[in-house]
C-alpha cells in the first residue's frame, strides 16, 4: 500500500509525530521556511497590485527536491506546519513546490503533538486557507515596503546602515517617550506621618495619617509635619472603626502568548525570545525514556484562554486527588474571552496530566524545566478555588485628623498552594501603608496611647521604564502586533543598538532617541500607535476574507507614499540640523570642527571636509583615555589606547597592526584581588556580561555585578557589588558577608 507523506517544519517535530503514526505514514521536515523576500531588493511590485516575489532560500533546494521525491511517491500529503499564518504561508510555499507532482495535498493542524492531538489533526483534513496566507503576505509586505523605503531616508539625514521597521519603530517610539518623561522629570518633597499607637492590652500597632478634615493630607515640608506631631501630642486618640470583612483573590487565567513573556521574564528572568525558543521544543516534543518523544505543551502562539474540556475535566480530578475536595470549585472555570483575541486556538497548558513536573524533571535542562513549571502551575491554579482572607481596617481620630491601620490574615489560601499570584516585576512604591501586626484586642471607642511619631521624607519618582514584560504587555493592551511577534520586536530593536538592557530594563539610547525623533516627525502619521494599531485590524480582514490584499495594503501605501516623498525632500536638511559646531580648531588645518553622527557614534569632524578629513572622538570620549592609562598589553607590553568600533569602546594595543590585541574597556577601578589588573567587562559563553580582572588567568578575579572599591560596614570587605530589584531599587551587595545597603545611605570611599 502506498504511503502518504506528512510534512512537518523541525525535524524534532517529525521525530515525535512518527511515533504516533502508523505504518502508512512517513514524515518529513521543511527545516522552517523554504522561501523567503529577497535581500538585494525590495521584493514588492507596488505597480502590480502589491505582488510578492518569494524566492527559494540558499540552501533548500536540497530539501525541496527531497520532499518533491517522497511527494512524488505519496498516495497523500498532509501539510502541518505550525498552525498559525506564518505556518499556512510555509504550507502555502511547499504546496506550490510540490503540486506539480502531486495535487493530492491537503493541510491539517496540530495544536499539540500527542496521540490524541494527531488523531484529531488527521481527522480534519483541509485545504490551505488562502485568506490567512493572504494576510501573513499582507504583513510581510507591509513590512518590506516601510523597512526598504524608510532606512534609505535614515541613511540620509544620520548615517548609512540604520533601518527601521513599521512595528518595531512604534515600540522604539514607547521607550524613546518614556526616557524623556524620565529626563524632564523633577522630583517634588513631600511627607508621610505614621504613628506607633498601644491599646489597652499593651499590643503596639502602626497607622498612617490618611486625612485632614477629610481630605488626603499634603505634607510638603519637614516644618509641615513637625507642626502636625507638635499639634497631636497634646492631644487623645480614639479608635473610630474596627472593621473585619472577608476579601477573595480568584486565579489569573491560564497563559497566552503574551502572558507567558512577561511571567517568565519577571519571574525566570528570561527574554521573550529565549521563552519562545524553549517553549517551541517543549510544544514539537522532548524525548522521555522509553516513551519516546512527547510534546509536553499545546501550541505556544495563542491568544485565546479557553481550555478543551476533557484537559478541564483531567485537571479538576487532579486538583480533587492531589489537594483534596476543597480546593475544587463547584464548576469549572470560564475565563472571558479578551476584545482582541482570535481565539484559534486553545490556551498554553500541559498536554497530559499525566506529565507533572515532577515527573518529566529528569529529561528536561534547568531553563526548560523552569518554563514548564511555570506554565504547569499557571494551567493548574486556574480551576482551583478562590483564596480567602479576612481583611481588618482600624481606624484612629483626634479631632479632623485620622489614621489608619490595615492587616490581611489568610483563611484558605485555595490557588495560592500552586501559584502565587504576586507581580515580582511591578515597581514598589515607598508610600504604601506601613507593615505591622494588627492588634488581637482592640474595639471601637476605647482609647490609644500614643508612643511615638514615624515622620518620613519622600520625594516623587520619574514613571519607571519598560522592562521587556512591560513592553510586551503594554504592546498588547494597544493592539500593536501578533502574539509571534512580540519577541522579535523586542529583540530586533535590542540589535539595532537603538536600546540597551540594563538590568532588566530598557534604556533608550542617544542614537535610538534620535531616530525615534526623526521617524516621529518626519511620519507622524505613520509611525504612531493609532494607525499601527488600525493596520492590525486590517490584517485581520483579510483573514476573515472581508476586505482584499489589495485593498489593505492601498490604505496602508497610499498615504505613506505620499509622506515619504515630502520627507526625502527634507532629508537633507534635518542632517544639518544634527550637525553642532564648536569652538575647537582642526589640528591639521584649523578651521572649526563639528560633531557629527556616524557608524560608531558621534564624533568631531573638520568643517573642511572633504578638503580635510581629520576626525577625533568627542572631547567626553577623549577623557575615557584617561582610563587606559598604566595598561599594558597583555602580548607585547605595550601601552594600550581607547579604540571605538560599532560595538563600542574597548581597548587596543597602540602598536597596531604590529600587535593585534585587545580587551574591553576597564571600569576604571584597580583589580579588588590581585591590586595590580584592571577590572574590565567580559562574556561568557553564553554571552552573559561579567566583570573580571584584565590579569587572568594569572588573576582569577570575577563578579557578575559591578564590583565598587567601596569597603564593607560589616566585615570590611574590600570591595561591593552594585544591584539592583524592583523592590529596594539601587543598592549595594557585600559578597562576603552578604550585608547590603539601599544606595541612597551608600557612602562610596575613593
Amino acid at each position: 500500500m502506498t504511503k502518504s507523506l506528512i510534512i512537518v517544519e523541525s525535524p524534532s517535530k517529525a521525530k515525535t509525530i512518527n511515533k504516533y503514526l502508523g505504518k502508512n505514514y512517513f514524515v518529513e521536515a521543511s527545516v522552517g521556511h523554504i522561501k523567503n523576500l529577497p535581500k538585494s531588493k525590495i521584493g514588492v511590485d507596488v505597480e502590480n497590485n502589491y505582488e510578492t516575489i518569494y524566492d527559494l532560500i540558499p540552501g533548500k533546494e536540497v530539501v525541496v527536491e527531497k520532499l518533491r521525491t517522497k511527494a512524488a511517491e505519496a498516495e497523500t500529503i498532509y501539510i502541518a506546519t505550525d498552525p498559525d499564518r506564518e505556518g499556512e504561508a510555509i504550507a502555502m510555499d511547499l504546496s506550490d513546490e510540490i503540486i506539480g507532482v502531486n495535487k493530492n495535498i491537503f493541510r491539517v493542524l496540530f495544536h499539540e503533538i500527542t496521540k490524541s492531538g494527531i488523531e484529531e489533526g488527521m481527522s480534519k483534513p483541509a485545504k490551505i486557507d488562502s485568506h490567512l496566507v493572504n494576510s501573513q503576505r499582507a504583513r510581510r509586505a507591509m513590512d518590506r515596503l516601510v523597512g526598504y523605503k524608510v532606512s534609505p531616508f535614515i541613511w540620509k539625514t544620520v548615517y548609512y546602515g540604520l533601518s527601521a521597521g513599521r512595528v518595531q519603530s512604534v515600540a522604539l517610539r514607547l521607550i524613546c517617550e518614556k526616557e524623556s518623561e524620565i529626563q524632564k522629570f523633577k522630583p517634588k518633597e513631600y511627607w508621610s506621618l505614621t504613628a506607633d499607637f498601644n491599646t489597652l492590652s499593651n499590643e503596639s500597632f502602626l497607622a498612617k495619617l490618611v486625612k485632614i478634615s477629610g481630605k488626603d493630607p499634603k505634607i510638603h515640608h519637614e516644618d509641615g509635619s513637625q507642626k502636625i506631631i507638635e499639634t497631636l501630642s497634646k492631644q487623645k486618640f480614639e479608635v473610630s472603626l474596627v472593621q473585619k470583612k472577608e476579601t477573595k483573590r480568584t486565579p489569573l487565567p491560564p497563559f497566552i502568548t503574551s502572558t507567558l513573556q512577561q511571567e517568565a521574564s519577571s519571574r525566570i528572568r528570561f527574554t521573550a525570545k529565549r521563552t519562545m525558543m524553549l517553549a517551541q521544543k517543549l510544544y514539537e516534543g522532548i524525548e522521555l525514556g522509553e516513551e519516546g518523544a512527547v510534546g509536553l505543551i499545546t501550541y505556544m502562539r495563542t491568544d485565546s484562554t479557553r481550555l478543551s474540556d476533557d484537559s478541564v475535566k483531567a485537571v479538576r480530578e487532579y486538583i480533587y486527588d492531589n489537594y483534596g475536595k476543597e480546593y475544587l470549585p463547584h464548576e469549572a472555570r470560564v475565563f472571558k474571552k479578551g476584545k482582541a483575541s482570535q481565539d484559534a486556538h486553545e490556551a498554553i497548558r500541559p498536554t497530559s496530566i499525566k506529565y507533572s513536573p515532577k515527573y518529566v524533571k529528569k529529561y528536561l535542562d534547568r531553563e526548560m524545566y523552569q518554563l514548564y513549571s511555570l506554565i504547569w502551575n499557571r494551567f493548574v491554579a486556574s480551576q482551583m478555588h478562590n483564596a480567602s482572607f479576612e481583611q481588618t481596617t482600624i481606624e484612629v481620630t483626634s479631632g479632623e485628623y485620622l489614621f489608619r491601620a490595615t492587616g490581611t490574615t489568610p483563611l484558605f489560601r485555595g490557588f495560592l498552594q500552586v501559584y502565587d499570584d504576586l507581580d515580582s516585576d511591578k515597581d514598589i512604591n515607598d508610600d504604601e501603608d506601613p507593615i505591622s501586626a494588627i492588634p488581637k484586642k482592640i474595639n471601637q471607642g476605647e482609647e490609644v496611647n500614643l508612643n511615638k511619631f514615624l515622620p518620613k521624607q519622600h520625594f516623587t519618582k520619574p514613571p519607571a521604564r519598560f522592562s521587556e514584560s512591560t513592553l510586551v504587555k503594554e504592546l498588547e493592551a494597544l493592539g500593536i502586533g501578533r502574539p509571534s511577534t512580540y519577541a522579535q520586536i523586542v529583540a530586533t530593536i535590542l540589535d539595532r543598538k537603538y536600546i540597551e538592557l540594563i538590568e532588566r530594563r530598557l534604556y533608550a539610547v542617544p542614537l535610538g532617541m534620535l531616530v525615534s525623533g526623526i521617524l516621529t516627525k518626519s511620519f507622524p502619521d505613520i509611525f504612531n500607535v493609532e494607525f499601527t494599531r488600525q493596520m492590525e485590524e486590517e490584517l485581520e480582514t483579510i483573514a476573515t476574507g472581508e476586505r482584499t490584499y489589495k485593498k489593505v495594503l492601498d490604505d496602508f501605501y497610499l498615504p505613506f507614499h505620499i509622506t515619504l516623498e515630502s520627507a526625502n525632500k527634507k532629508s537633507l536638511s534635518i542632517k544639518k540640523t544634527l550637525i553642532e559646531e564648536t569652538d575647537i580648531p582642526c589640528e591639521k588645518c584649523g578651521k572649526k570642527m563639528v560633531k557629527k553622527w556616524g557608524r560608531n557614534g558621534r564624533f568631531m569632524a573638520c568643517k573642511g571636509y572633504p578638503k580635510c578629513k581629520f576626525t577625533s572622538p568627542l572631547p567626553e570620549d577623549m577623557e575615557k583615555q584617561k582610563l587606559a592609562e598604566g595598561i599594558m598589553c597583555r602580548e607585547c607590553n605595550a601601552p594600550m589606547v581607547t579604540k571605538a568600533s560599532k560595538y563600542g569602546v574597548f581597548l587596543g594595543c597602540s602598536t597596531y597592526p604590529k600587535c593585534s590585541y585587545t580587551q574591553p574597556m576597564t571600569i576604571g577601578i584597580n583589580c579588588p584581588l590581585c591590586k595590580d589588573g584592571h577590572v574590565i567587562e567580559r562574556k561568557t559563553k553564553k554571552k552573559r556580561n561579567f566583570y573580571g580582572c584584565s590579569g587572568y588567568p594569572k588573576c582569577n578575579f570575577a563578579a557578575w555585578y559591578k564590583p565598587r572599591l567601596t569597603p564593607c560596614k560589616e566585615c570590611q570587605n574590600v570591595y561591593v557589588e552594585e544591584r539592583y530589584s524592583a523592590k529596594k531599587g539601587n543598592y549595594i551587595h557585600c559578597p562576603t558577608c552578604k550585608h547590603e545597603v539601599i544606595e541612597e545611605e551608600a557612602v562610596t570611599v575613593n
